[in-house]
């Protein structure tokens, strides 16, 4: 596959002049967007748009809409913003303010995946594109491209045990892996609705997870093989993967067919599934569920994120487009604050470290 090389170089945000980090404005009203912290489990928040320059006057993020928040997951004060049409932000501290990636374009990013064990490589989902960086953002290359510019690559994951093993999940319903750090890759499932997530068991990273648009869950075993006879039987199995449809698990349920996460819990090897409507949870890797009782009927749930505090799974977390919602039992009873921001809750992440901290991403309400 031909690779295309960036020869943009990513310049220290340090010395970055206010002119280079302008973000759209178009259409903006309140600046209260884009990031929001909490040291306090959502007691209390703070506004962190600041972007540092040589001027002395700090550029901003506060017009910025989020569409994702990843977390290094070697060293949690690295967080990556992907946001929708304004590129890729970064941040080491993020009471220093964010850094904006140069080296790619301006526009939505799907899904950000970092090597466990090198948080130099990273892989960047964006349209039809996955691009791959070595050094640190300073420069990318170009891994991956889909011949039908109306694909986009929504999701991206790296086994953790050997980060050369990459996962990547299309608007089209495409699984593909590659075995070698993206040089080459091969189809390993075709569904039929979009991939939203793919999720690599943080314990055993032979178990693969992958969520879809109108919250399909379904898990495959990557060292796995499958029969002639399997093969015969399921027309769309590749790859000789074990593959399940956890649709008859989920179908007693009313999940809507708006995936919103699905969360691996390191605590207990708890699974949680969110959709716009319900939060569920599963004790053994999706055979069985039960649903989380939440303050509000179903019909008027409008549920944006979640996240599980990764030290304590009964410490639960979701945001809508007015209100954070927080747990400590469980979801057997409920606290609810109201947003600092005029704009909607569109993510939540908790530092592993230091599980107190809660980043909140923010975009403006749809109408």
């Amino acid at each position: 596959m031909k690779k295309t090389k960036f020869i943009l170089i990513l310049v220290s945000a340090v010395f970055l002049s206010a002119c280079s980090l302008n973000v759209k404005t178009k259409g903006v009203g309140v600046m209260d967007g884009g990031v929001y912290v909490s040291g306090n489990k959502g007691e209390t928040w703070k506004h962190v748009p600041q972007i540092p320059t040589i001027t002395g006057n700090p550029g901003s993020i506060a017009s910025v809409d989020v569409n994702k928040l990843i977390i290094d997951p070697g060293d949690s004060a690295a967080v990556y913003l992907a946001t929708i049409d304004n590129g890729l932000y970064y941040t080491y501290n993020v009471g220093r303010g964010w850094n904006k990636v140069l080296s790619l374009p301006d526009v939505t990013v799907n899904d950000v995946a970092i090597n466990y064990k090198d948080k130099c490589t990273i892989f960047v989902g964006l349209e039809n594109k996955l691009y791959k960086t070595d050094d640190c953002a300073r420069s990318f290359e170009q891994v991956y491209f889909d011949n039908n510019q109306g694909v986009s690559v929504m999701a991206v994951a790296l086994d953790h045990y050997n980060p050369q093993i990459v996962y990547m999940g299309t608007s089209r319903g495409d699984v593909l892996r590659s075995m070698d750090g993206g040089n080459s890759w091969r189809a390993i499932q075709r569904l039929n609705d979009g991939v939203e997530k793919i999720l690599v068991n943080p314990k055993d990273s032979r178990s693969v997870f992958v969520a879809t648009v109108k919250s399909g869950v379904y898990r495959f075993n990557s060292a796995g093989g499958a029969s002639l006879e399997e093969l015969e039987q399921y027309k769309n199995q590749f790859d000789n993967t074990n593959w399940t449809d956890y649709g008859k698990e989920l179908k007693e349920f009313s999940l809507g067919v708006n995936f919103k996460d699905l969360i691996y819990s390191y605590d207990d090897n708890s699974l949680f599934l969110a959709t716009d409507k319900v939060i569920l949870r599963s004790f053994d890797e999706g055979h069985s569920w039960t649903k989380l009782s939440l303050l509000t009927p179903e019909a008027d749930s409008s549920i944006n994120a979640i996240a599980v505090n990764p030290q304590n799974a009964d410490e639960v977390f979701y945001v809508t487009n007015t209100s954070f919602f927080r747990s400590f039992d469980g979801g057997n009873t409920w606290n609810v604050k109201k947003l600092p921001t005029s704009r909607a809750g569109s993510n939540l992440l908790i530092d592993f470290n230091n599980p107190s901290i809660i980043y909140m991403g923010i975009r403006k309400i749809k109408k």
